[in-house]
């Protein structure tokens, strides 16, 4: 009998300050908030519509209005990304449920259809795991049937070149790797508006919409009329 999926979202809880501050300038920290608030929940809604026997986030920070229900959430551990992936795979269990397939919160594009192919592929006969490349060298995706620390720990994240090495390290571990279609994921703001064309139909389109309207509307730089100060977050 095939196993029902298993999806992990690991994120961090959208804090002004703290959620995509590369998107400042031109956003100001709680844009940058409120558009990290939006792929989470995009990303979530996507799980929520795909078939699933678990759907666990595994979340930096506390729950808030943002998260819906049907969701098991599990705190994140580890000092690097390399050790909090590691450790998602491990607390979840992947050995038990037949695999399971993690995405993060930067890629509000993901549709079911993009989750439901990734199980698919990891449970092809002769596969043991699948990895979904991005653009910028990262990767969206990955998947695994069985858990093992050593495919993540040490391993150098954020780099040009993470995507790489990650699928050279599982192969390194006599893993066989299929290949997900590449995504591209929202670091900074062309990257916010050519993932906002690409699924002009999601809340964080909407929410980059407004958020572009309030910079069409800022006054010029040399514009002298006052301005009040923002409050401090």
């Amino acid at each position: 009998m095939t196993p029902s999926p298993t999806w992990i979202v690991i994120a961090k809880a959208p804090r002004a300050g703290r959620s995509k501050t590369r998107l400042c300038p031109p956003c100001t920290p709680q844009q940058a908030a409120d558009l990290a608030e939006a792929a989470l929940r995009d990303t979530l809604a996507a799980v929520l519509d795909a078939p699933a026997g678990r759907r666990v986030i595994v979340l930096d920070g506390e729950p808030g209005a943002w998260l819906p229900d049907g969701f098991e959430v599990l705190p994140q551990r580890g000092d690097g990304l390399d050790e909090r992936l590691a450790a998602a795979f491990e607390d979840v269990g992947a050995d038990a449920t037949g695999g399971a397939v993690l995405v993060g919160m930067d890629t509000p594009q993901v549709t079911p259809a993009d989750l439901t192919d990734a199980w698919s592929a990891l449970r092809a006969e002769g596969t043991d795991a699948v990895l979904g490349h991005a653009p910028d060298g990262g990767y969206w995706s990955i998947g695994l049937r069985v858990q093992d620390p050593a495919l993540f720990v040490g391993l150098p994240m954020s780099t040009e070149h993470t995507g790489a090495d990650q699928e050279a390290r599982l192969k390194e571990h006599g893993l066989s790797v299929a290949l997900l279609a590449e995504r591209r994921d929202v670091d900074l703001i062309d990257d916010a508006r050519a993932v906002a064309a690409l699924a002009p139909g999601t809340l964080f389109a909407r929410t980059l919409a407004r958020t572009e309207a309030t910079f069409a509307a800022a006054p010029p730089a040399d514009d002298p009329s006052p301005r009040t100060p923002e409050p401090t977050r």
